[in-house]
């Protein structure tokens, strides 16, 4: 028991402390901010190698300088990584990706990555997205990608190209088969409505992460919904990819021609992956480019990055270095 003595000291003392000014609460440290790592799916016909996408990769380090580029690569060499825009199967295709990924230091350590799609590359990134997300996807940008699938197949741009020749044969001959939907990569992203049982029982891919199948798979969704933005780019004279609204998810009547546009469609109404979700927050972009399919200045470009793929906070002290160099870009798509 406190003595009564001591009682007057004590409060004398308490009174005193009472009466000081109080401290400042320290400021936070302002987070650093710098570039996010961007990773690259290329299109059909090209390969880790091109020319053109290492061109790509310099621009986006000039536009937003310090950012580390990854150039997604199926295989070991730039023949293999071509080959397989044409061959395989897309799943275990995507398996490998997200190894790669995950495995890459700069990019599993980072808070987050960019990501780019060209053409298929695009589907393949949101499906990486769907399936993976590790390391995680901040922004999304894909140009002439086709989300909603194709109801044509392109013709080879090369009579020489017996790769390209081949799976055209293939596509056209036996689209719907086990051994064609596991082993032709465009097959795999082949849409017709008037198709749509065919397309539902057995694509091997698009019907699945577009969630279209009576089962949904709610990480897909979840994960999808996590993105910051989402801007799908479509290139207004794009006469290679049929149809080009697919670039927006839109759906188009064969016979008619009629444009049923996403927000009409039954994925955006009962949200199967997450779009209206992302549309209600402002983050769903739909753009355009003029043009043909995959036919892009540097200008186009350096809009893109520095709309996506500007400095954020990184914390923790990440820090990104930069990809080696390349010359000036053609890409197949």
């Amino acid at each position: 028991m406190r003595s009564l003595l001591s009682l007057p000291l004590f409060l004398t003392s308490a009174l005193h402390a009472s009466a000081l000014p109080k401290q400042p609460k320290p400021e936070p440290t302002p987070l650093e901010k710098g570039p996010l790592p961007l990773v690259i799916w290329h299109g059909l016909g090209d390969d880790y190698g091109n020319n053109g996408l290492k061109h790509i990769a310099n621009l986006a380090q000039q536009v937003i300088p310090g950012t580390y580029v990854h150039l997604i690569h199926i295989g070991d060499s730039t023949s293999a990584d071509r080959e397989a825009t044409f061959l395989g199967n897309v799943t275990t295709q995507l398996e490998e990706v997200c190894a790669q990924l995950a495995s890459e230091q700069i990019l599993s350590t980072a808070p987050a990555v960019n990501a780019l799609g060209f053409s298929q590359g695009g589907q393949f990134l949101r499906g990486y997205i769907e399936r993976c997300n590790n390391p995680p996807v901040r922004n999304l940008v894909t140009l002439g990608s086709q989300h909603n699938g194709i109801s044509s197949f392109q013709a080879c741009s090369s009579t020489g190209d017996w790769l390209c020749k081949g799976a055209e044969a293939l596509l056209r001959l036996g689209r719907w088969s086990a051994f064609v939907q596991s082993r032709l990569v465009p097959a795999q992203y082949y849409r017709d409505p008037e198709e749509i049982d065919q397309y539902l029982a057995y694509s091997n891919f698009l019907a699945d992460i577009n969630n279209e199948r009576e089962v949904k798979n709610k990480t897909y969704k979840e994960n999808l919904s996590k993105l910051n933005k989402f801007a799908m780019y479509m290139f207004e004279q794009d006469l290679t990819m049929v149809p080009k609204e697919s670039a927006h998810f839109a759906e188009v009547n064969a016979t008619s021609g009629v444009v049923t546009p996403l927000k009409n469609r039954t994925i955006y109404e009962e949200d199967w992956i997450g779009l209206k979700q992302l549309d209600g927050q402002g983050k769903l972009d739909f753009k355009t480019l003029p043009g043909e399919h995959m036919r892009f200045s540097d200008e186009d470009l350096q809009k893109v990055f520095e709309e996506y793929f500007g400095p954020v906070e990184l914390g923790d002290g990440f820090v990104a270095e930069d990809v080696r160099g390349g010359s000036q870009h053609v890409l197949s798509g």
